[in-house]
């Protein structure tokens, strides 16, 4: 499978694209100021216990408090509290655990009042991100996670991924974390560890233990709330999480995006430093690679499927429903059993990548074409179950039920991806009035002109749709629009198509390709 990473750095966030053999599967979008990502270590502190919930409100700083729930304490709770206790008062001076004795363990079916107190200063990692109205949900159970590794203070154990399958190289994998990993650390062996050399395993816990190390020093002063360690940014999670043999292109449009990703894909995977490619020309990056046709046609309200079956999606508070439509393969000379097969197993792939494209978790409800025939519903369930194989959050898949409804579960740390797609009509504002077309030319002219008379700007650049690019160049040679300015403003205006611009929509750039709003 041929893989591909786009990334469009702007001043406001990074937005990126997971391509397969040039489909869009997954979309992030990262705001440069964002914070309480997954991952993210706080020093809070607690400010309600609810017993009744078997929980407690932690203030890490949200303007919602988080919520820490009795299970997601972790085993180690005490030993972390003690940790934290000796810490800030001075009787643990150094990061390494080896002289730590940790605490009991917790019992499972224990009680939060037991344990944490209001009022209680706490270490939290942030386990989800905030979602709609609730605040982050944490964890005290800590990790941090690296390109192989996983490593857990407070913990002995060492596990190896069950994707790993070679039992010689999981013994192998075993063996050399327990020779290497410090006293008092539990690993974690990801699955891309599978046949890596000592040297990369060892430098990855090196790092770790690094991570450890600035989290204590951060913590020996922090006031709560405080972020104590942050999760690297998104684009280097991503590169962590995904960078296998199957990438073959990675592509970015910042040069100072780029220079961080190239020193971060030399320490990960050094081999895999050629992929990595910086986007200079003038066509935007979406463009140029086709991803923003692919947004726009993905992120509605109604998705098209190539056999003309199409999607219906429809998003609640409790749960996300979609409604599988036949369209025209209603007209097709099969039978309607098979016609109902042939669109279910189609649009069982599209959910699939829907989910992962959107981040859709909770609940969600498929509503497929009815079929009368048990191995026809097995059928479907088997392909749904295949696509999802992909798809790196925790699920759950339900059977068909007998109306037809196949029920997934599906784990969400993060907010839904929503694009809108629909876009408020740049000539009328929403109105439903435009200026006549024959005046929309002559509104460029101006803007251009008291750009450059009034405003005396040099080098600039005029973005938009493509169909009045051409209109504005019409003539070729001296006689298009375009030449007309030269003759006129002693300068040349670069007209740059853009086809996700309205008709109606145009934007001036200066040299640095800053917008110049008039």
């Amino acid at each position: 499978m041929n893989q591909e990473l786009i990334i469009n750095s702007t001043p406001n966030e990074v937005v990126i694209a997971l391509l397969n053999d040039k489909r869009l599967v997954e979309l992030h979008r990262e705001k440069n100021n964002s914070k309480f990502s997954v991952g993210d270590i706080y020093f809070g502190r607690s400010k309600k216990v609810m017993t009744g919930l078997n929980a407690a409100f932690v203030d890490v700083g949200y303007e919602k408090d988080a919520f820490l729930h009795y299970l997601d304490l972790g085993p180690q709770a005490l030993s972390l509290m003690k940790f934290v206790e000796n810490v800030k008062s001075g009787k643990q001076s150094v990061s390494n655990l080896m002289y730590f004795k940790n605490a009991p363990e917790i019992k499972k079916d224990g009680k939060i009042n037991e344990l944490v107190k209001s009022g209680q200063n706490i270490l939290v990692q942030i386990a989800k991100e905030p979602i709609s109205a609730k605040g982050p949900r944490i964890t005290t159970e800590i990790s941090l996670a690296g390109r192989y590794l996983v490593l857990i203070p407070f913990s002995d154990k060492i596990s190896v991924s069950s994707k790993i399958r070679n039992i010689e190289e999981k013994n192998r994998l075993k063996d050399l974390m327990h020779s290497i990993k410090p006293k008092n650390f539990g690993v974690i062996v990801r699955t891309v560890a599978e046949n890596k050399s000592v040297s990369d395993l060892e430098n990855d816990l090196n790092e770790l233990v690094r991570r450890w190390d600035e989290c204590f020093t951060t913590l020996k002063t922090a006031q709560p709330p405080a972020k104590v360690l942050g999760e690297a940014d998104r684009t280097n999670v991503i590169l962590r999480d995904f960078l296998n043999a199957s990438f073959n292109a990675i592509h970015v449009n910042d040069a100072e995006v780029y220079e961080d990703l190239k020193t971060y894909i030399k320490t990960i995977s050094p081999d895999k430093a050629d992929i990595l490619k910086l986007h200079t020309g003038k066509v935007p990056i979406f463009d140029a690679f086709g991803v923003e046709k692919q947004i726009k046609g993905l992120f509605g309200k109604t998705v098209h499927m190539k056999s003309g079956a199409y999607l219906v999606v429809e998003h609640t508070e409790a749960l996300h429903v979609f409604d599988v439509n036949s369209g025209n393969r209603a007209k097709s000379e099969n039978s309607q059993e098979q016609n109902a097969l042939d669109v279910n197993l189609e649009a069982a792939a599209e959910v699939a990548r829907q989910l992962r494209l959107r981040d859709m978790g909770g609940i969600i409800v498929v509503d497929f074409i009815d079929m009368h025939h048990a191995e026809n519903r097995k059928l479907l369930f088997d392909k749904l179950k295949e696509e999802m194989k992909r798809d790196r959050a925790k699920h759950n898949i339900l059977p068909p039920s007998k109306f037809g409804l196949i029920q997934i579960t599906r784990q969400r740390l993060r907010p839904e991806v929503n694009v809108e797609v629909l876009e408020t009509c740049p000539g009328c504002g929403g109105t439903g009035k435009v200026q006549p077309s024959i005046l929309f030319v002559d509104q460029i002219d101006n803007t251009l002109r008291y750009i450059l008379k009034d405003q005396n700007q040099k080098n600039i650049s005029l973005n938009l749709h493509p169909y009045i690019e051409a209109y504005i160049k019409k003539g070729g040679l001296f006689r298009s629009l375009q030449w007309k300015w030269y003759f006129e403003f002693k300068q040349w205006v670069k007209i740059q198509p853009v086809s996700s611009m309205g008709i109606m929509e145009y934007k001036f750039f200066n040299k640095d390709m800053d917008e110049i709003v008039v």
